[in-house]
């Protein structure tokens, strides 16, 4: 009976491909009002600082650098508005996530059963609370070391000077792929009670799993140092073990 509601359920959501193209224009335009709002917030707190806490969006991104009593160049008469542009859409769309990703579960939502459905709002929450964690891990954790790494590395031959459009990229890289790997862990969860993967599965793989890992370090740390590859792999490890001990606890075979 549970059976026939489910089919019942995706058979009553089809649509039309004129409505899906309809409804796909009005997430699209959701997302890009929400980007858009995103970036002027993103703006005013670049070029300003908010009253009371004096905070500043640049200021915060390179006070790192700060700490070892450098500033950063601008090596062009228009990088520092480029600079405060590119920031700015950076924030915007990093302020915009929740909203994008509930557009994009809601669009693929009419396609699924309904404990499918649950299952991807549910994790919407978590998503955002693990990408939040993670930035910041590697913003306050992992930056420090390398920005330390990389002034040290031989200062007593050449002079550090750092253009500030290379530092925001070094920066938005790492904070945003780290961010990113700590969802692993609940796409993790939510694939295996979905019954596409299992814990036995990704145990066996393990080595496997430290091989990527150590790769997808290797891409995201700047440096060379096995210090700051520990850094990364470590945590991604961690992250990879707890996603095998979830799979494990909640997988239920797909019907």
């Amino acid at each position: 009976m549970a059976e026939q509601i489910d089919t019942l359920s995706v058979d009553e959501s089809q649509m039309t491909l004129m409505e899906h193209l309809v409804e796909l224009r009005w997430r699209l335009m959701w997302v890009v009002s929400a980007i858009a709002v995103g970036t002027i917030l993103g703006l005013i707190l670049t070029v300003s600082k908010i009253p009371y806490i004096e905070f500043n969006l640049l200021e915060f991104i390179s006070s790192p650098l700060a700490d070892y009593g450098r500033k950063l160049q601008a090596l062009g008469p228009t990088d520092t508005i480029l600079i405060a542009l590119k920031v700015s859409f950076t924030a915007g769309t990093v302020l915009a996530i929740p909203i994008i990703a509930y557009q994009i579960i809601g669009f693929v939502a009419p396609g699924l059963y309904p404990h499918e459905k649950r299952a991807l709002y549910l994790m919407l929450p978590g998503m955002l609370v693990l990408f939040v964690i993670g930035a910041a891990f590697a913003f306050f954790v992992m930056l420090p070391v390398a920005v330390g790494f990389l002034q040290s590395f031989l200062s007593t031959v050449i002079e550090q000077q750092w253009a500030v459009d290379r530092y925001i990229a070094l920066v938005t890289r790492i904070v945003f792929w780290i961010g990113l790997s700590f969802e692993m862990p609940l796409v993790i969860t939510v694939l295996a009670r979905l019954g596409f993967v299992e814990g036995q599965t990704l145990l066996k793989f393990w080595r496997h799993a430290v091989v990527v890992i150590a790769i997808v370090a290797a891409i995201i740390t700047p440096t060379i140092d096995p210090v700051n590859m520990a850094i990364v792999m470590a945590p991604l490890f961690v992250l990879y073990m707890l996603s095998v001990g979830m799979a494990f606890l909640v997988y239920r075979p797909r019907e």
